[in-house]
């Protein structure tokens, strides 16, 4: 089969014919159809200092896709060949205090999908059972293979009650133009996007944004009076990793608030812990999705009329790979998606 694979230590990958793989008892293989191309893909086809450390080539990247089963093994009995997939990339022990809880989404063991075991850039991928997700029919293929990145956006947006409250969301990459659409339809008051790229913030606006300020021109106590806010936001979603932001984030909320973050910064980030605790703000990480609860709340959001595809902006045959992953590393882009079927 062909597969996008970093073949060594250093920038670049390389599209290889490589064998197939094997399907264990409890494994299922799918057919890849389409794939969303991740931060993640970006950082190992770099090969950044992130990279360097934890990826150790040779390696199939990629963990968003979308596909129909080909094969399941002797102890699958709950997937059927031709069964419209995806996989949640994290591959978890099981055996872990949380995996026995049911607290997957927490497991210290965690392999990911195209990071620590071969990934979905490539025509056939392999996963356990556990890890497969059944689509109901007739959703668009290209927002079933971004549901690993839509589940974070989700994860995100729901760690707090969002009816009625005003939201902030920092940044406003694929991942925050989602959690922007979800917030939306969860029924928050207003919806403001801080993000420095002006075809970003047209794209927060279409995903259901009140407001989206360029953060360099306009601080955001600036919009309370617009939008008739008391004090501050109820709730904010920090997805772009920048210090400023989370600390503007921070200054702008009002008190009792409650802060998710997403996103993951380059270097350390000091706090004003007084800010915090004077004002009882509660600070969320979030990593991944809740498996598979998350799963559940998108799948009946898109059923209740979430439309995300607006995220969606550039879509390239996976023999185009460079060109598409240009694409992904430009600011004037959302969600980019590669067609294995082309």
């Amino acid at each position: 089969m062909q597969a996008l694979v970093k073949t060594q230590a250093g920038p670049g990958l390389e599209l290889r014919d490589v064998p197939e793989p094997t399907v264990g008892i409890n494994d299922v293989l799918v057919r890849v159809h389409k794939t969303g191309i991740c931060g993640t893909d970006l950082h190992i086809e770099a090969w950044d200092p992130w990279a360097q450390k934890t990826i150790r080539p040779p390696l199939i990247v990629g963990h968003e896709f979308v596909g129909r089963i080909v094969e399941v093994g002797a102890n699958v009995a709950d997937f059927h060949p031709g069964d419209l997939v995806s996989g949640e990339g994290h591959v978890v022990c099981g055996r872990c205090r949380h995996c026995l809880a049911g607290r997957r989404h927490l497991c210290a063991n965690t392999i990911g999908l195209g990071v620590g075991r071969d990934g979905a850039f490539a025509e056939l991928v392999v996963l356990p059972m556990t890890n497969i997700w059944h689509h109901w029919p007739g959703i668009d293929e290209d927002v079933a293979a971004i549901f690993d990145p839509f589940g974070n956006a989700v994860h995100t947006a729901l760690a707090f009650p969002l009816l009625g409250e005003d939201v902030l969301v920092s940044g406003a990459g694929p991942i925050g133009l989602m959690a922007t659409a979800v917030a939306r339809h969860a029924g928050a008051r207003h919806v403001v996007v801080s993000e420095p790229n002006t075809f970003r913030r047209d794209l927060a606006l279409r995903m259901g944004a009140s407001v989206a300020i360029d953060p360099r021109e306009r601080p955001l106590s600036d919009v309370f009076a617009e939008l008739d806010m008391v004090e501050g936001f109820d709730v904010a979603m920090e997805m772009s990793g920048n210090a400023t932001a989370l600390k503007a984030a921070l200054g702008a909320m009002a008190h009792g608030g409650g802060v998710a973050i997403l996103g993951l910064p380059t270097a350390e980030i000091s706090l004003d812990v007084n800010e915090i605790v004077m004002k009882m703000l509660t600070l969320r990480g979030i990593y991944g999705r809740e498996m598979y609860e998350t799963w559940y709340k998108m799948t009946v959001m898109l059923q209740s009329g979430l439309d995300i595809t607006p995220a969606i902006t550039h879509r390239f045959a996976y023999r185009d790979f460079e060109a598409a992953f240009a694409a992904a590393r430009l600011g004037d882009s959302g969600k980019v998606i590669m067609d294995w079927t082309a």
